[in-house]
């Protein structure tokens, strides 16, 4: 099989379209013929390791998973002898950041693992898109136990985190202020935005307004910039560790003192979290954003699109 492999971490460039063995699958596992996935920040996370932490996941000191590609859709070709949930031919979709193998012709998943039925309303290419930046999100706003009524920033919502989060937070029953590039403002409003601040033209930190959460999906403020924003017991939360990776040193200390406060959960995603989306996918109530499709030959100018930090949703990859 056709599999894009990485056997250093690196720029784009260490990433090359190679044959491999095609995987067999044993006992609980079901083997997905792929027909999509997408190259997204997870990706790139592993692939680069800037974040030296990541190396404790993948391997200090060169990648033990080669083939990336956390994100997938595609059609069940083969089954382990113990699986009962999945057969031949199903569709399915879901999110692996353990073994990845998205970014090939097929992949092994555990039946237990983030995997479910693919909605019937969408394409494979959609259903790829689904899972990741939105279960960065769900993990995130349901930390801040997000409720019906209350009121919620979001910077960063053009992209796959903040974007879903958008469209999340409208089906939590929150009032929600979107902030993005003023050309997007229509998209974002579409998403379910009461309000769309243009961060060219205008500093969203001195709108005069306070929230019950600051979801910085992009992770380019603060939360010495965003305080001001929050109310009295106030919320912040960034995707990113931060200027001298202070987020989790300041989750750790600020909900000591009552007030304003920083939370940094760690992400993760179940089956039952795949089959949330699945159904808000399946009501109209959720639809991931597609900023543009690359072949696999074609992924390393997928990286690097990512990487330019622009793109606006997702970034599809076609396997088939």
């Amino acid at each position: 099989m056709k599999a894009a492999v990485y056997s250093r971490y690196g720029p784009p460039d260490v990433v090359s379209v190679q044959v491999t063995d095609k995987p067999v699958p044993v006992e609980n596992e079901i083997l997905v013929r792929v027909h999509a996935s997408t190259v997204n920040r997870t990706d790139c996370g592993f692939r680069s390791a800037n974040y030296f932490i990541v190396r404790f996941f993948s391997g200090l000191l060169r990648p033990k998973n080669q083939v990336l590609g956390c994100e997938f859709s595609g059609e069940v070709a083969e089954v382990g002898k113990s699986v009962l949930s999945y057969k031949p031919g199903d569709k399915v979709f879901g999110f692996n950041d353990i073994r990845f193998g998205g970014h090939a012709e097929y992949l092994l998943v555990n039946e237990t693992d983030a995997v479910t039925i693919m909605p019937e309303n969408i394409s494979y290419y959609e259903a790829a898109a689904i899972s990741e930046g939105a279960h960065y999100a769900l993990c995130d706003l349901r930390a801040a136990k997000v409720a019906k009524g209350q009121e919620v920033l979001v910077n960063g919502a053009t992209g796959a985190i903040g974007s879903a989060a958008v469209q999340l937070l409208k089906h939590f029953g929150v009032r929600v202020t979107a902030v993005c590039e003023g050309k997007h403002k229509e998209l974002v409003s579409g998403l379910g935005a009461d309000e769309v601040i243009d961060y060219t033209t205008e500093d969203f930190t001195a709108c005069g307004k306070t929230f019950d959460l600051v979801f910085d999906a992009v992770g380019k403020s603060s939360f010495g910039k965003c305080k001001p924003l929050l109310k009295k017991r106030g919320i912040y939360i960034s995707t990113e560790l931060g200027y001298m990776s202070q987020n989790p040193f300041l989750a750790i200390f600020t909900p000591l003192f009552g007030g304003k406060q920083v939370l940094f959960p760690l992400p993760s995603i179940s089956r039952a979290d795949v089959d949330f989306l699945k159904d808000l996918v399946a009501k109209g109530s959720f639809k991931p954003v597609i900023d543009r499709h690359y072949s696999l030959e074609e992924i390393v100018e997928a990286y690097r699109y990512v990487e330019t930090g622009m793109k606006t949703g997702n970034v599809v990859l076609k396997i088939r």
